[in-house]
């Protein structure tokens, strides 16, 4: 298949990888990105694969607590614009889907577009059509994620990027201080380093496999290429050691804790006291995967003047 130059730059975009390495792991893939990525990394050309690249799409991410449920809710909803996402009513629709998520049982966007909030005859979905013909914006709510329990929150919001995170805690007493700033911490641990699990026990067995594999791909190329050559069983132990490290970045409780590195994240918990358990987390980010088409400034002149 024909591989376009705007399809090499998304990848290169993804990857940090060369222009000419991004074309031939395209063309070598029939074009299918993560298969190229993963071509990448195995070839020891792309060092990580954020498969969620540069963030594109404007809009919110926000997080609302309803404290006497115990019941959370946090949001994504697009815009085109910056400008848009700033306006009262943008923010206020969010907070509607927020409350929605929060008062719904709903299990999907589709399911939350059919709600009607309470004292309303419109549905989200009635709702979210009125405001696209306002604000005159294209705007698509694109996720969100219910909690229940002891929930805190935590929004940033700062150098174009919204990122917003939700933690569920247990602990002997949720309400004393030394626990509320613990929960604290962890969303700026969570916001920060973008776990994707709470412990190496959640990690899927297949997430394990794949990055094994991809390892032993890498370190059996290196080896092919080293003027010494190690045995295999060295070799194992060297993938082990990488995933280990692989096991140490996606995972809570084992990474660095930012506000001191010489302790884990598991440690720090443990340093407070009041048997703190993280039980879940949620992390978004605004325009997280999300590619805005660029246009070409010379090309639209050009366009004009025909």
């Amino acid at each position: 298949m024909a591989i376009s130059a705007q399809d090499v730059k998304a990848l290169k975009d993804l990857t940090n990888c060369g222009l000419m390495d991004c074309k031939k792991a395209l063309e070598q893939t029939n074009g299918d990105v993560d298969a190229a990525i993963k071509y990448l990394r195995e070839n020891g050309l792309a060092k990580a694969a954020k498969k969620s690249g540069r963030i594109a799409a404007e809009g919110l991410v926000y997080a609302k607590i309803d404290e006497d449920k115990k019941i959370g809710a946090i949001v994504e909803v697009n815009s085109e614009t910056d400008f848009a996402a700033k306006s009262d009513r943008f923010i206020e629709f969010v907070d509607i889907v927020a409350q929605a998520v929060i008062d719904s049982d709903a299990k999907d966007v589709e399911e939350l577009k059919a709600f009607k909030p309470a004292g309303s005859e419109e549905t989200i979905g009635d709702i979210l059509t009125e405001r696209i013909a306002t604000i005159s914006e294209n705007i698509q709510i694109r996720r969100f994620k219910r909690m229940q329990g002891d929930l805190f929150s935590y929004i940033h919001n700062g150098g174009g990027s919204i990122i917003g995170a939700m933690i569920k805690i247990e602990a002997d007493d949720v309400n004393d201080d030394a626990v509320k700033a613990c929960a604290k911490d962890l969303l700026l641990q969570i916001a920060a380093s973008s776990p994707q699990y709470v412990d190496p026990k959640d990690v899927p067995a297949d997430v394990v496999d794949e990055e094994k594999k991809i390892q032993l791909e890498i370190v059996k190329k290196e080896n092919a290429e080293s003027p010494k050559p190690k045995p295999e069983n060295v070799l194992e132990k060297i993938v082990e050691g990488r995933m280990r490290k692989f096991t140490e970045d996606i995972c809570l409780l084992n990474q660095p804790y930012v506000k001191d590195p010489a302790l884990t994240v598991a440690k720090y918990i443990a340093s407070i006291g009041k048997n703190v358990k993280v039980v879940e987390f949620v992390r978004f980010e605004k325009g997280e995967g999300i590619q805005k088409k660029e246009d070409n400034f010379a090309d639209e002149v050009a366009s004009m003047v025909k």
